[in-house]
């Protein structure tokens, strides 16, 4: 019986990631377009096909299971997604910007290990072991881009600092 729980739980929070990561489809290429960084728009437009696979990863768990993977809505990635936008509608430009976008992203990333790493935990209590390689193949794809990201943001950064100075020094010119 206790195992019938988890694997409610286990297909629940499989659709819940299921639609996390449809959402990011859609979100992905937004992001690419608001950056500056040639190396950051390759890195969300790579990221993009990548998490293309991750959901045809998850369809074939489902599959495997005969279960829908759709009829729950991700709130949590919603939430970082509408972050996400708001940070690409603020009037930050350049180096600046792409370290905004950085930090949306790996709050993103954060979330998606967080629950892959779940689920993959629950895929071996229920001896799902066709499952756990997928899910830990997405958990090591999630970690790397997750490495990528802090590597750009400290080449960013250093930028970022210098381009707001340069701004913050135009603003106080405007003022004065």
């Amino acid at each position: 019986m206790a195992d019938q729980g988890l694997k409610e739980l286990y297909i629940d929070e499989m659709k819940d990631l299921y639609n996390a990561e449809n959402q990011l489809v859609k979100a992905l290429p937004k992001m690419a377009k608001a950056a500056s960084s040639d190396k950051l728009r390759h890195g969300f437009e790579e990221h993009l096909e990548q998490t293309k696979s991750h959901v045809q990863r998850l369809e074939k768990i489902f599959q495997t299971l005969g279960e829908s993977p759709k009829g729950k809505k991700c709130k949590g990635m919603e939430g970082l997604i509408e972050e996400g936008s708001e940070v690409i509608e603020e009037d930050y430009e350049g180096s600046v910007m792409d370290a905004a976008l950085i930090g949306a992203a790996q709050r993103v990333e954060h979330y998606e290990i967080a629950g892959y790493g779940t689920v993959r935990t629950m895929a071996e209590t229920l001896g799902e072991s066709d499952h756990v390689s997928l899910l830990e193949e997405t958990l090591q794809e999630e970690k790397e881009t997750d490495e990528k990201l802090t590597e750009l943001a400290s080449r960013i950064k250093a930028s970022a600092e210098q381009q707001s100075d340069t701004q913050d020094k135009r603003k106080a010119r405007r003022v004065a």
